[in-house]
């Protein structure tokens, strides 16, 4: 069987499986990152992204928003856990006929981001390769208390996302995203989600991972999931590529956080759905998948 008739999912699942992993791994395969012990209070948080051309970016796309968008990428996913980035190792594949100045481009991007995060890049690798491939291993730490997986939504937990969807692609949203680290910190250290995740492969395919780890299913109200202008409602669904934050919140903690919405309008979460105990009551389309 090849990888296209596999999946990635069931690809990862398969790595996953055949791979051994320390006692002391807190969580391994299968979260935004890998969450490793640390100190008495704070965990170590450890994730890695690759970027290719023709797949994630353009010849033709400028080279600082690429650089941008590899570190960024991560960024994200430190957020999804609750927790702050602060170290990361860039490699990256080149063809001969690369312009230095492109380089330089891609590395200005990254530096630019990883400043206004508190980030330091310190070392990686190069390499000879057809096509620019940028590959981005990010540490971060996060507070014991604060840890956010994807795998604890419980029945009843209402489902809410940090921002409208839909079209990233498009309008070219997807190289110049926000991480929403500050939006994470704000939820874990008020609210503390019950599951958390980054929107990567678009809003379907991410809360299945959702349902999934947590065994649960999901009622959604499309008419409330938020939709960047010009967006249909598949587009919202399956585009990805938004980054925003999906997480869940019980009851009681999601009507806190309506109500300290509607007095600051400091940000707007936005309720879409519900969690429910019956795991095959949501079927959803699924989002992107690189096989």
């Amino acid at each position: 069987m090849r990888i296209t008739q596999f999946g990635e999912f069931e690809l990862i699942d398969l790595i996953r499986k055949n791979l051994r992993v320390s006692p002391k791994v807190i969580c391994g395969i299968g979260d935004d990152t890998a969450v490793l012990p640390y100190t008495k209070d704070r965990y170590l948080l450890f994730t890695t992204d690759m970027m290719a051309q023709g797949v994630h970016f353009t010849a033709r796309m400028k080279s600082e928003a690429v650089g941008y968008k590899a570190l960024a990428c991560n960024i994200s996913d430190i957020a999804a856990m609750g927790g702050v980035p602060t170290f990361a190792v860039v490699s990256i594949g080149l063809p001969k006929s690369t312009k230095v100045s492109s380089v330089e481009g891609i590395y200005r991007g990254m530096q630019d981001l990883a400043k206004d995060f508190g980030v330091s890049i310190v070392g990686g690798d190069t390499i000879k390769s057809d096509k620019v491939v940028i590959n981005v291993a990010l540490l971060g730490e996060v507070e014991k208390n604060y840890l956010v997986t994807r795998n604890g939504a419980k029945p009843g937990d209402r489902i809410f996302v940090s921002g409208p969807l839909g079209g990233s692609l498009k309008d070219g949203r997807h190289l110049m995203f926000v991480p929403r680290v500050a939006q994470a910190r704000f939820l874990v250290r008020n609210f503390k989600p019950s599951a958390m995740m980054d929107i990567s492969d678009g809003l379907a395919g991410d809360l299945n991972h959702i349902l999934k780890a947590s065994k649960v299913g999901a009622k959604l109200d499309e008419k409330s999931i938020p939709r960047y202008k010009g967006s249909t409602l598949s587009q919202a669904l399956t585009d990805g590529e938004d980054f925003e934050l999906l997480f869940t919140l019980s009851e009681a903690k999601a009507g806190k956080l309506l109500n300290w919405q509607e007095k600051t309008k400091q940000w707007f979460f936005y309720p879409i759905g519900l969690i429910t105990a019956n795991c095959k009551e949501l079927i959803l389309p699924k989002g992107f998948t690189h096989f």
